[in-house]
């Protein structure tokens, strides 16, 4: 895409949205790009810096390095630099409502995430219109699954949860496509070890896997514990690990707050 063209769409967005960046620019921007036909299109930003871009045909020589299933000529390209859980459980329910797969899902140690990752998913589609509405479905989830992830100055939780997991969720963390599944990270990881402790004491749920520094998450200072089972024992598991980590969290600093203000578990 020309400099003029980014130039204009950066501008557009910044204008619509006061400067936030939100996900709501994602119409603007797919008007000036002309609707994508044969460019790299820009979809929309969201909560955790996360941006969304499609490439409506990609170049066949990055499509053969990639290891990309032939079909799929057009990709979404969806990530951010904090808080890949959210990421990965909106794309969940973004391949959920489109006809397209999860090509790879990569989780970045980024310091901007403090103790966490950052994400890359990419979404594979045989039509271009397919990988652009996987794309604005998951940033518009992201208002909904940042909602359980707090924060204060020494680190942060993250609770997912989904009645039904996909083909995301599958990827990233193994759980059993169309059960439900939960999600708890904590960092630092001292607090993690004892949320996922909590989790599954309060409740009757099968264990994933379990991710510690050296173990699973890139050397990052945060253990994440995954697991499935009944839609409330997950959920009601969730809840234990949620209480006692947040008590954690605060005293190490300031009352963890929720990143949006609005919990959904």
């Amino acid at each position: 895409m020309e400099k003029e063209l980014i130039d204009k769409i950066v501008a557009e967005v910044m204008r619509r949205t006061g400067g936030d960046g939100s996900a709501a620019a994602a119409s603007t921007a797919a008007a000036i790009t002309g609707g994508g036909r044969g460019l790299t299109e820009f979809v929309g930003t969201g909560i955790g810096d996360t941006i969304g871009l499609v490439i409506a045909n990609v170049d066949q020589a990055i499509h053969e390095k990639m290891g990309l299933d032939p079909k799929y000529r057009s990709i979404g390209i969806f990530g951010g630099r904090t808080g890949a859980g959210p990421q990965i459980m909106a794309a969940d329910e973004a391949v959920k409502a489109t006809n397209t797969d999860i090509v790879a899902i990569e989780l970045p140690r980024d310091t901007k995430g403090g103790a966490g990752h950052g994400s890359l998913i990419i979404f594979g589609a045989e039509e271009v219109s397919d990988a652009r509405r996987a794309v604005e479905v998951a940033l518009r989830e992201l208002e909904r699954t940042f909602g359980d992830v707090y924060a204060n100055d020494a680190g942060h939780l993250e609770f997912q949860y989904t009645a039904r997991a996909s083909i995301a969720a599958n990827k990233a963390f193994k759980a059993p496509m169309g059960k439900a599944f939960g999600l708890t990270v904590g960092a630092p990881a001292v607090i993690g070890v004892v949320m996922a402790d909590t989790a599954v004491k309060a409740a009757t749920v099968e264990v994933l896997g379990v991710a510690s520094p050296g173990k699973g998450t890139s050397l990052t200072n945060e253990v994440i514990l995954f697991m499935s089972g009944d839609s409330g024992a997950v959920r009601q598991a969730l809840i234990a690990a949620r209480t006692v980590g947040l008590k954690l969290l605060s005293t190490l600093g300031a009352a963890p707050t929720s990143v949006t203000g609005r919990p959904y578990i």
